[in-house]
């Protein structure tokens, strides 16, 4: 009798057992190394997003230059806000302002001006030094949002001023009135009073009877400057053209205006604020222009800077 080989007798590739498990055929999918190998792609593939690792590509030349140009801008204006803050902090300390009896009127010094401009200039700038240097894009993020802060601020400013202009100067014909009645009692108002007078060679806010606000100037008060004015409102402040007479201006408000013309100004300071500005109004409108936009620009170099270190770091 023949005998045939069965099915069940026939020896398989994978019926062939071996330490108790079966073999299997290379053609046949391997279940158990598939679900490792996938295990282990999606480990790797969890690793490539947990890591962000890409393929390597360098940095342009003009992503260097971005990078050190807002680098060394951003250190130049630190700098300044440290020299700004430091001269803040020498006037006030100069005057003793933080003594007892002056603490109380530190928060009108002019000088507080200069101590807080210098410090947050110096932050500002500062704060776009570190993120350039260290490629940081929280930092880069913050510096460009408060740069649009201050953009915005600006040409709302421009836009107020242009359209307050009786206003505005009304707000300076005051603070003008109110410097002269405390020229003699405040050492800044006093020194911001010379400079405006000596600069524009004017007396007064008006004319140079507004001395008489002052009461050491007043024709009512005691002492040798009663009825006159500061020797910054004198034509030739200085005798003999080397030393200061600071006794040039008294008695000129007894002086009719053809006899004073020849010893003060006669006109007010407001009118020689107003005609410095129409004179130079185009140099003025010229460097808002280049600084607003020094500020755009800036804003510009931090995105380009941003976008490519976001490009080569994608988690920086």
């Amino acid at each position: 009798m023949r005998q045939y080989l069965t099915v069940k007798n026939f020896p398989w590739p994978w019926s062939r057992r071996d330490d108790g498990q079966n073999e299997s055929s290379p053609l046949i999918p391997k279940l158990g190394a598939a679900k490792a190998e996938d295990e282990e792609l999606g480990h790797v593939d969890r690793k490539f997003q947990t890591t962000g690792t890409r393929p390597h590509y360098s940095y342009s030349l003009i992503d260097y230059f971005l990078k050190y140009f807002l680098f060394l801008c951003n250190l130049i204006f630190t700098v300044l806000g440290l020299v700004v803050l430091g001269l803040g902090i020498w006037g006030l300390v100069s005057k003793e302002s933080f003594a007892q009896e002056k603490i109380g009127r530190i928060g009108t010094d002019p000088m507080l001006i200069l101590l807080t401009l210098g410090f947050l200039l110096t932050l500002l700038c500062l704060t776009g030094c570190v993120g350039a240097l260290r490629e940081n894009c929280c930092l880069l993020k913050l510096f460009s949002a408060i740069v649009l802060v201050l953009i915005t601020i600006q040409v709302l400013f421009a836009i107020v001023a242009y359209s307050m202009q009786d206003q505005i100067e009304g707000y300076l014909r005051s603070g003008m009135l109110a410097a002269i009645a405390g020229y003699q009692d405040d050492l800044d108002l006093r020194f911001i009073t010379d400079e405006i007078q000596l600069g524009l060679q004017c007396c007064g806010a008006d004319t140079y009877r507004d001395w008489e606000l002052n009461v050491y100037y007043n024709c009512s008060a005691p002492g040798v400057l009663a009825c006159g004015v500061p020797a910054t409102c004198c034509v030739d402040p200085l005798e003999n053209g080397m030393v200061w007479n600071s006794q040039c201006g008294v008695g000129a408000q007894l002086l009719d205006e053809f006899t004073a013309q020849s010893v003060i100004f006669l006109g007010g300071c407001l009118g020689g604020i107003s005609r410095w500005i129409k004179q130079h109004e185009s140099l003025i409108g010229t460097v808002a222009v280049i600084m607003v936009g020094v500020q755009i620009l800036a804003v510009f170099v931090t995105t380009r800077l941003m976008e490519s270190i976001r490009w080569h770091k994608p988690h920086a």
